[in-house]
């Protein structure tokens, strides 16, 4: 299997009943195998400028890499990004903050790779089963990680929205990786933490279930988020291959 032909994605984005902006952002890439969604944070419009600059980082990709080389340019592109946003944050002054979380999809010769910094997520749809391929960097997620948080509590969490990583946050830019192979038939989600929070997995696999394809499935997720109360930006990409 190769990028090109066999893989396709599909993206939406809203603001959500209660934002008055849109911080997220997304990228679809299929002429190279990748594919992104940003969620920005920081006060003042920062977190619109770091999510454009993390996506418009991965836009910069040139056609015709290697598989590894895609995997080492996009690495390359996260580190210029969150370098770029930290020396920003310091010219506003003290306090500053402009971060954005990332999950990056790649596809290439039946293989798989993620790559993720914050609480965006990836989730593989296969064989009828939803399958969440990344661990959240939250505060939220190490509270569940030492049982002191349920499931169920977790979304209604006071501090679910604080990430114990993103880009822009600190000086070493740190991403967490998972791999496989693509099955014919796999679809991939990529979803800001709005989606998440606001749908949860199994509203997630329901709407996978009956909800088309393709543009119009991207937007049935955005709609039933919307539905939801959609309390943050809302954001979805989604990649069928095979």
């Amino acid at each position: 299997m190769t990028a090109r032909g066999l893989c396709q994605g599909w993206g939406a984005t809203h603001a959500g009943t209660r934002r008055p902006s849109n911080q997220d952002a997304f990228l679809l890439r299929s002429e190279i195998g990748l594919w992104a969604v940003a969620d920005g944070a920081g006060g003042h419009g920062g977190g619109e400028i770091a999510s454009a600059r993390v996506v418009d980082a991965l836009r910069t990709l040139p056609v015709g890499l290697a598989s590894g080389e895609l995997l080492a340019r996009t690495r390359g592109a996260l580190e210029q990004a969150n370098a770029a946003l930290r020396a920003e944050a310091r010219a506003r002054g003290p306090g500053a903050l402009l971060a954005s979380t990332v999950v990056v999809l790649m596809v290439r010769g039946g293989h798989f790779a993620c790559l993720w910094a914050g609480d965006s997520r990836c989730y593989l749809w296969r064989g009828g089963l939803l399958t969440r391929l990344t661990r959240d960097h939250s505060m939220v997620q190490e509270l569940l990680d030492a049982g002191a948080l349920t499931e169920e509590h977790a979304a209604r969490h006071p501090h679910a929205n604080v990430v114990t990583r993103a880009v822009g946050a600190d000086e070493t830019l740190v991403l967490d990786k998972v791999t496989g192979q693509v099955q014919p038939g796999d679809l991939f989600l990529l979803a800001s933490d709005g989606v998440c929070k606001d749908l949860g997995d199994a509203a997630i696999a329901a709407t996978l279930i009956g909800g088309g394809e393709g543009q119009g499935l991207a937007d049935s997720l955005i709609a039933l988020a919307m539905s939801a109360g959609s309390t943050d930006n809302v954001t979805v990409v989604l990649v069928r291959c095979g």
